[in-house]
């Protein structure tokens, strides 16, 4: 196998080990965090300072964000033939690593009493950019991975891609104003449903690539 092959199959493997990784994590520091309740909390909160897993769990978002970046340089190299959409999508998994994975860990969610930290704003915002480009993706890969050549994937694409955008909205209401009402009061289960959303379309991904690169 050459390099640039071993490249593409290891990144690919790095992807398919953070997304399940991600959840073992989000599930191992939350029971180490006193209070915190999976289906209520946000899972910026397990990074904020005054979290006694602040440190562990920024760690790891650093470096959850440099091996989905890793992966991105690989699917860039795997679908190369198809160089204009591949790229755009390589550049999207590319910034949702950066955004959500890399900036969340170096920039922590602190809240003030009246507003955010500059922290904060900032790890909004660079997260808000992540998540934004990991739901354009699947409308992206309908034109990397065809219907004709693989339909089953490009049906899973539209799917993802609805079911992402359902609930992004039901996460975008943690700031309204009314906290008594039950979208508001599961933010951290919408959180986490986008979340497994996005990280079963990235192994598809990865395992699609994997294949694709044996082929040869």
């Amino acid at each position: 196998m050459k390099i640039q092959d071993r490249y593409i199959v290891i990144s690919a493997i790095a992807c398919i080990i953070t997304c399940i990784g991600e959840f073992i994590c989000l599930f191992v520091f939350g029971t180490l965090y006193p209070g915190y309740n999976q289906l209520r909390d946000t899972m910026s909160s397990l990074g904020a300072s005054d979290s006694p897993v602040s440190f562990e769990i920024s760690l790891w978002w650093i470096i959850m964000g440099i091996l989905i970046i890793f992966f991105g340089t690989g699917f860039k190299k795997a679908y190369r033939d198809k160089t204009r959409f591949a790229n755009t999508a390589s550049f999207l998994i590319i910034l949702y690593g950066f955004g959500e994975g890399i900036c969340s860990g170096v920039f922590k969610a602190d809240h003030l009493v009246n507003g955010l930290t500059i922290s904060a704003i900032i790890h909004d915002i660079m997260g808000g950019i992540g998540v934004t480009a990991i739901l354009i993706l699947p409308l992206v890969m309908l034109k990397v991975i065809t219907r004709k050549e693989n339909p089953f994937f490009y049906e899973m694409s539209i799917i993802v891609f609805i079911f992402g955008i359902i609930t992004i909205l039901f996460f975008a209401f943690r700031y309204s104003p009314d906290e008594n009402n039950f979208i508001y009061f599961y933010k951290g289960l919408w959180q986490r449903l986008f979340m497994l959303n996005t990280y079963i379309y990235l192994i598809t991904i990865a395992a699609l690539t994997i294949k694709r690169q044996k082929k040869l």
